[in-house]
């Protein structure tokens, strides 16, 4: 179809961009094109911040940016830059700061108004193209906007002044002179206590996000301390969310969050991050209860993962819409009528009773989002049906259900490539691996490794964005400490040193590029990222764990693993560095906080013997099964050649005829032992 408007995205390989490409707003990238112009025309810049898969971007997008009379304000008195923030999060952190500064909240569409020297003096998010509910219309806001920048520019040089400084201060970190008390450890966990819902599960009220890394924290809280609170918050966290309408009970794989406080309607896009951390957190929960349930949601992520999000070349992609068809959730919703008629009255009714699928529904148009509304057992009760058929009867009808789904125009995908989310979601399979057992995991994450190695390095970079046979923007601290971690995962459940030596390179190059010398912890943005007005250290664990965090188990995990104290001792150095977050507001610091325990008490476990072994196979099955998260584990064959010094733990112990495990907990050493029986008893 041939279009009446194309602006500069269209050479953009972000889909996020690229949906833009057609406005009639004179869109540019981020660039220096876009960023001259504005100095020499003297014009304050609009810059929009968003990504693909963001449902009030794309309200925004068909409100103002389609609209022509809106884009005649804009192309006469700005110059109007659209940013894709999981390509530069660089921009995204420091812009979203400067939102919450400026106006107590943030959120996407993300929408400032920057002077030509890039500091921000006028920011929202979504603004409708007329007045409505109290929020002033966008046209008056660019019209006011824009004559304020022309007419009150002491004013304006004023706040450029007032914001550099608050910046400034935002991303500034001064080590503490203290003590690193583990008495962190239970008062983050009496926070988190009284932060739980009781009743739902999670923590907070509506809109409820699943907070994996709190709950990962709270896990490896309950190992340490046996505190049984602990992982009730968990299983019931765990529980509630995987029978809520938040999880896809058809293909698998979690929503962004719940609009409300019970899991039950969600935001419909699907994230790749979060579905690699709560894959992870199920698998953990696995290992921990042995309860199937989670074992089964874990293997579902997995699953709907490959069949979805995985590229030809082995990489994954980003996330799927919330909308299809112009509608948000449309994909994912049914009526009775429609489960009845698929089905059949005999199995659509009791299947609409345990799903909660009612006359009225739960959601607009008498649609319903699936959750498991009722326990087998009464449903069984109510319609005279043996457990055992009932739970035959529901698989089949999920399996119908979801073949009639797929002939629905599904959601739209970004099939972009983030090295840092590609990282995330290798551990996870790795992690289902190790679990299951199922191979097919293990080839998921070495496909997906291999193709970052090849595809995305450029002259010995590491680069951040795969898309359309392109990979562009050089890493972030992020994709270096999760490509890192990934790699480690790798060697500990194949031993192939390969994966050892390049994670050991990555993390030399991250050290070069992100160390700060004079205070230690890992900048955001590397000495060969583009200088932005202020360079963020970035501690905090959101929606993603933060690259000092990942960083902390990477830095001990390589200390042991190859034998270097300097590594260690610069994890260290981050915990002291953000001592205070951590126990001031540990709801913002929860993987940093894992790290700190993993710092505490590391469990070193290594085996000498054959790969080929079955013994050892066994062995390895008993560590795997066991929910270790403090756990090194390193493995050497009789008579392997290996660097000087790594997998020290193993250097100096003798080769038998029978396997040998070794075990150390909490600095303490174990005896020897040389079956799975003995190994066991160990680990428990």
């Amino acid at each position: 179809m041939e279009q009446k408007y194309t602006n500069r995205l269209i050479h953009e390989t972000s889909p996020y961009l690229l949906q833009h490409a057609h406005n009639p707003v004179d869109w540019y990238p981020w660039g220096e094109e876009a960023l001259s112009r504005a100095r020499k025309e003297d014009k304050p810049i609009l810059l929009s911040i968003g990504y693909s898969s963001c449902h009030w971007c794309h309200v925004m997008e068909k409100e103002s940016f389609e609209n022509e009379v809106i884009a005649k304000i804009l192309n006469e008195n700005f110059i109007s830059i659209k940013v894709d923030r999981e390509e530069r999060p660089d921009l995204d952190e420091i812009y979203m700061n400067a939102v919450q500064v400026m106006t107590g909240s943030g959120g996407w569409p993300m929408t400032l108004f920057l002077t030509p020297d890039l500091i921000p003096f006028h920011a929202g998010t979504y603004f409708p193209p007329e007045d409505r509910m109290g929020i002033p219309g966008f046209p008056k806001i660019l019209i006011t906007v824009s004559s304020y920048y022309r007419t009150h520019r002491s004013e304006i040089s004023k706040m450029e002044t007032q914001m550099r400084e608050a910046l400034r201060q935002i991303v500034e970190v001064v080590s503490p002179e203290v003590t690193f008390d583990p008495i962190i450890l239970p008062k983050a966990f009496g926070h988190f206590e009284r932060q739980f819902d009781p009743v739902h599960g999670g923590f907070g009220k509506a809109p409820k996000f699943p907070n994996s890394m709190v709950l990962s924290f709270l896990l490896r809280y309950w190992r340490r301390t046996h505190e049984k609170e602990a992982l009730k918050m968990v299983e019931m966290t765990l529980e509630k969310m995987a029978n809520g309408g938040i999880y896809d009970h058809l293909g698998g794989g979690f929503h962004r969050y719940s609009v409300d406080d019970r899991w039950l309607i969600p935001h419909f896009e699907k994230m790749l991050n979060d579905n690699a951390l709560l894959s992870h957190l199920y698998f953990d929960a696995y290992q921990a209860t042995r309860k199937e349930r989670y074992l089964v949601v874990g293997e579902e992520i997995l699953r709907y993962v490959l069949r979805e999000m995985r590229g030809p070349e082995g990489g994954f992609y980003s996330a799927e819409d919330a909308d299809s068809e112009g509608e948000e959730g449309r994909f994912y919703l049914w009526t009775r009528d429609q489960i009845k008629g698929l089905l059949g009255k005999d199995q659509g009714t009791p299947f609409s009773a345990y799903f909660g699928v009612t006359p009225r529904g739960n959601f607009e148009g008498g649609r319903s989002v699936l959750q498991v509304a009722s326990s087998l057992e009464k449903v069984s009760e109510l319609y005279g049906i043996p457990v055992s058929e009932l739970e035959r009867l529901l698989e089949e009808g999920r399996k119908i259900l979801f073949n009639e789904r797929e002939k629905r125009v599904k959601p739209g995908r970004d099939e972009k490539i983030l090295t840092s989310w590609n990282g995330l979601m290798i551990t996870s399979f790795v992690h289902g691996f190790e679990v299951t057992g199922n191979e097919e995991y293990l080839r998921g994450a070495e496909g997906a490794i291999q193709f970052i190695l090849k595809g995305m390095m450029k002259k010995g970079d590491l680069m951040r964005v795969f898309h359309k046979g392109r990979s562009q923007v050089k890493g972030y601290s992020e994709d270096f400490a999760f490509l890192i971690q990934a790699l480690l995962d790798l060697y500990e459940a194949t031993f192939d040193l390969d994966y050892l030596k390049k994670a050991h390179e990555l993390n030399e190059r991250m050290i070069v590029q992100f160390w700060d010398d004079r205070g230690g912890g890992f900048f955001f943005t590397g000495k060969e990222n583009e200088s932005l007005i202020v360079r963020s250290k970035n501690p905090y664990d959101h929606v993603l764990p933060s690259a000092n965090s990942v960083g902390v188990f990477n830095l001990l995990r390589l200390g042991y693993l190859v034998g270097e104290e300097s590594l260690k001792q610069k994890a260290g150095q981050i915990l002291r560095l953000f001592y205070n977050f951590l126990s001031e507001h540990p709801s913002g610091f929860s993987h940093l906080l894992s790290g700190a325990s993993f710092f505490m008490s590391p469990e070193e476990v290594g085996i000498i013997g054959s790969k080929d072994d079955p013994r050892v196979h066994s062995m390895l099955r008993e560590i795997y099964l066991n929910y270790l998260p403090d756990k090194i584990l390193s493995l050497r064959e009789p008579g392997e050649s290996i660097k000087k010094n790594w997998l020290p733990f193993l250097i100096g112990k003798g080769v038998t005829d029978a396997p040998t495990a070794y075990v150390c907990k909490g600095f303490t050493c174990l005896p020897p032992v040389k079956d799975e029986k003995e190994l066991k008893k160990l680990l428990s």
